[in-house]
This record gives C-alpha cells, structure tokens and sequence, in this order.
C-alpha cells in the first residue's frame, strides 16, 4: 500500500500527488514513469514521474482526469492508499553532453517535460523552455518550468495570456533567430511532437520524443506498447519511452492510439455513476 501524501488541483482536470514510495525515490530518473492501481478491481496505468525526494521517499505524479483509473484516482485524499506503485520503469533519458537543449512541453505534457528541463538545468545545460496550452485556465507548473530554464516561452493557443501560437512558433522563432540547439525534446499530443520533429530535421537537429502508446504490463511482455522506430518494432515500456523523433512511425502510432476510443467512451459511460458514488463517500 502506498500512502497519498500531498495531492493539489492544478487547474479543473489535472491534479498533482505526492505518494510515498521510497524505494522508488532512491532509484527513479528522469524519463521513466510508475504504473498504478487504485484497488484490486483497477486497471493498470501508466504515468511519468514527474518528480522524486529521495530523503523524503516521495515520488509525484501528475495526472489528467480523462478515464475512469484517473477520475478513480482524483477521488483519493492526503492519507488514502493506492494498492499498487510499481517502478522506476522504462529508460532514463540520455541526457549529458549538451550545451543548448529547447525543452517543448504541451498541455499535459509538460508534467513530463519538466522533469528533463530540471535535470538538464542542474547539468549546466543551457534551457529554453517552451510551454504550450489551449488557454490561460489551463496552465500548469509556470513557476516551476520558468526556475529550471533560461528563457522560459509560454504559449496559448488563444492567445489569452497575450502570447499567442503554437510551441512550434517560438521553436521556429528560436532557430531562425541563431539559437544554436544540439537538442530538442518534444513531449505531449503526438501531432504537436511529430510537428517539431518535422520542424527541426531540415536543421539536423536531434529532437528525441516521448511515447505514451497503449501500455498494460510495463516489462515488455505484452507487446501492447509497441510502435515503429527506424523502421523496427520498439516497445515504449524498456525501449523508451524516449525515441529519435525523427525516426517516429507517427501515422501508425495515431492509428493504434484511436483503436480503442469506442470502448473507452463506453466504459467512462458506464462508470460515472461509480465515480461519483466513491466521491460522495
């Protein structure tokens, strides 16, 4: 059992938690990501550390509310259990040796670029990091992110914070303007990652994403999380989840990501009585 130390609501659909987990705190790196579950009747679920104390054994995670696991999960108070916290899983990210590195998170994905922004940060890397949201409301971890770069670009798709466009606005921007990169890492909705790699390859810019496919088992052995890389099947669970994002298979990846939408759509459906009956109790 793994107790909820901390939990805060970051805007109306995402939430962070810290969850104690020191055996995971001693070991976890950036890039890789923990699988939980609520209860015994719960799926499996993936989610990217987003942060770790090893001399507190906190590892944070921070989820979007848009299946029944996570609405499941949001329903857990400062002092509930989850049943399971399995990791660190997956591939640290390879991060040594830049000099310059464009960090791009977008929406939810910034949960998951922070954490390389900070680690490159402490490296002496030199950061700028570029944040991207539909609107205002939505914006997460500001503060943080802007403390762990350089030059820190936020953009809504609105323009409702007076900055509008696309992450790939200021990338483009960035670049045009000398800004010598030897690394962009792109994470969030597989079109904003596949347009910033396709932005950065006439530059030769290594751009190195992060795949989050459809995932049960975390080792391997499933087979669910696989995609295309280089032309080779890749498992995003101990091959990644950090890929060369210009040797995605990205047409492939968005078609397996939909396959399940219907049963998905049904099954949150047919839980929101569930969810709602635990929030009242």
């Amino acid at each position: 059992m793994f107790k909820v130390i901390e939990k805060t609501a970051l805007n109306p659909y995402m939430t962070k938690m810290v969850v104690e987990a020191p055996l995971i705190a001693k070991k976890a790196k950036p890039g890789q990501f923990i699988i939980f579950r609520v209860d015994e009747y719960g799926e499996r679920v993936p989610l990217t550390i987003a942060d770790h104390d090893a001399e507190k054994g906190t590892v944070t995670i921070i989820f979007q509310k848009v299946g029944y696991s996570t609405k499941l999960l949001d329903t857990l108070n400062e002092g509930d259990y989850l049943l399971d916290f399995v990791g660190p899983l997956g591939a640290p990210s390879e991060l040594e040796g830049y000099k310059k590195a464009a960090v791009i998170g977008g929406g939810a994905g910034c949960a998951i670029a922070y954490p390389q922004a900070k680690a490159l940060h402490d490296m002496g890397t030199s950061v700028d990091m570029i944040a991207g949201f539909r609107n205002t409301d939505l914006i997460i971890l500001e503060k943080e992110m802007s403390e762990v770069s350089d030059n820190f670009y936020l953009m809504t798709d609105d323009g409702s914070n007076g900055n509008k466009g696309f992450v790939t606005t200021a990338l483009e921007q960035n670049i045009k303007n000398g800004a010598d990169y030897d690394l962009v890492i792109a994470i969030g909705p597989v079109p904003m990652m596949r347009a910033v790699s396709e932005l950065t390859r006439p530059y030769g810019i290594k751009t190195i994403v992060s795949m989050n496919p459809i995932m049960i088992d975390g080792t391997g052995m499933c087979g669910g999380c696989r995609l295309t890389v280089g032309g080779k099947i890749k498992f995003a669970c101990v091959d990644g989840p950090d890929f060369d994002g210009h040797e995605v298979d990205y047409n492939e990846l968005m078609k397996r990501s939909i396959t399940y939408r219907n049963n998905e759509q049904t099954a949150r459906e047919r839980n929101c009585r569930l969810i709602r009956n635990a929030e009242v109790n």
